[in-house]
């Protein structure tokens, strides 16, 4: 058998583990200031909103923790290091987005029936001091969550929060110049749906990729048709592609040899392969069990 994962990328972004650590400090500070003014407010909104900044800490402690796992080398007993320890972490963040959306949307159910004076001022202050605490930690994590799954996790928790305080601001303002309290409510839902649709997509991605599921953006066939394609080689079958993490796209396979060649000449032909591989479907590690004339299943799939 024959392994290679000679290309890579010669640009790749460095993520940067301390703006977690600056996000966690920001997110610590306005849960502790969120919470002591949404009991002093009575607001549920003010107080959901701290909830959900107090599952920030916690996702971003994981993700820090996670990020730090991702760069430990291999060894004999984890030959594979902890690459896929950041893909766990935005797992499990994207599964907390979800559960803190439905606590917040049945606490809101309840209190929309019945909403309670609220001290508006301090949901106001509070609220764009979020803002700004959690629209710096977004500036931070940008650039990283544009190229890691765990950073993204991240990010988006942040984003959310972020957006939550403006959805209170607007429900602080209203309830101080009109006495709309039911509004409290109304926004706290919103809030709950919006965690909801946003931790939905990172929570599908991730259990893809740790269920070793082909991506979304490979067909397998055409993998299959564009080897066949090169001389010397015969049929590619048994085939399984899938992300090792964000940056290791893996593919395995058995393919039949057109003739009985040499392993000098089998290298020469994996090579071609790689390269077809890589510039065609961005498949930057390749392990092929070279075949001449075996008796096995010839199917793209094979079940074991």
């Amino acid at each position: 058998m024959e392994e290679s994962n000679s290309h890579n990328h010669s640009h790749k972004h460095v993520v940067q583990g301390k703006n977690l650590v600056y996000s966690i400090l920001l997110n610590l500070f306005i849960t502790v200031s969120q919470i002591i003014g949404g009991i002093a407010s009575g607001s549920l909104a003010l107080l959901s909103d701290a909830l959900h900044n107090f599952s920030d800490v916690l996702s971003l402690g994981f993700s820090l923790i996670a990020h730090k796992l991702s760069h430990k080398k291999a060894n004999e007993d984890h030959t594979f290091g902890y690459k896929r320890a950041e893909l766990i972490a935005a797992f499990i963040n994207a599964s907390t987005l979800i559960i803190v959306a439905f606590i917040l949307i049945y606490g809101a159910a309840n209190r929309f029936f019945n909403p309670q004076p609220i001290e508006s001022s301090i949901v106001i202050w509070l609220s764009i001091l979020g803002i700004v605490v959690n629209g710096t930690s977004v500036l931070l994590l940008q650039k990283d969550a544009e190229h890691n799954i765990n950073m993204k996790s991240a990010y988006l928790h942040l984003l959310t929060d972020m957006m939550a305080s403006v959805a209170v601001l607007v429900g602080g303002l209203l309830m101080k110049f009109f006495g709309w309290y039911w509004v409290d409510g109304v926004l706290t839902i919103l809030i709950g749906f919006y965690l909801i649709y946003v931790g939905y997509d990172l929570l599908k991605t991730s259990t893809k990729m740790l269920m070793l599921f082909t991506p979304d953006a490979i067909n397998l066939l055409e993998i299959v048709e564009e080897v066949n394609k090169i001389p010397g080689a015969g049929n590619l079958h048994h085939v399984h592609v899938w992300y090792l993490n964000e940056e290791e796209l893996h593919l395995e396979a058995h393919l039949d040899c057109a003739h009985d060649i040499k392993i000098s000449e089998f290298d020469e032909l994996l090579h071609k392969i790689e390269n077809v591989l890589y510039e065609k479907f961005n498949i930057n590690h390749v392990t092929i069990q070279p075949e001449y004339k075996k008796e096995d299943p010839k199917e793209i799939i094979v079940q074991d």
